[in-house]
């Protein structure tokens, strides 16, 4: 069930924790579900040794596939017309995201009820890490 136009205004916001406390081992199997081996999300020694980084970091995809949960538990499954991020910060191992959308628009196109949403997922530092906006199908 998806959510309903007259349960919806400008300014709503949800949030919600979309990644408590990412663990290697999920970056681990992000790569193996994605198939996305590079070494900066796999390999410790050439992230810090070759690359200069102070660790590994999560994919980028994965970041936007985790805040896209909060997307699909706010406006219900198959809902979403359009999904973009940019991605602002790298994600850690050990960090925490949670994911908010609100609401900036509600509008009628084609016959079709749509809500557009800004998003914004912070790791537990209160640093932007996912920047972006999604619009989804309302129930009338």
């Amino acid at each position: 069930m998806g959510l309903k136009k007259s349960d919806v205004k400008v300014g709503d916001t949800t949030s919600q924790v979309v990644a408590d406390n990412l663990s290697r081992t999920q970056i681990v199997q992000y790569a193996g579900s994605s198939g996305d081996y590079n070494p900066l999300h796999t390999d410790e020694v050439f992230t810090t040794k070759v690359a200069g980084y102070p660790s590994v970091f999560a994919h980028g995809m994965l970041s936007m596939g985790a805040t896209g949960k909060l997307l699909t538990d706010y406006v219900g499954d198959g809902m979403l017309t359009y999904y973009g991020v940019r991605f602002t910060y790298q994600v850690w191992p050990g960090d925490t995201l949670t994911a908010t959308a609100t609401v900036t628009g509600i509008r009628e196109e084609d016959g079709v009820d749509l809500v557009d949403l800004d998003v914004s997922t912070k790791n537990q530092d209160g640093i932007e890490v996912i920047k972006g906006q999604a619009t989804a199908r309302l129930e009338s």
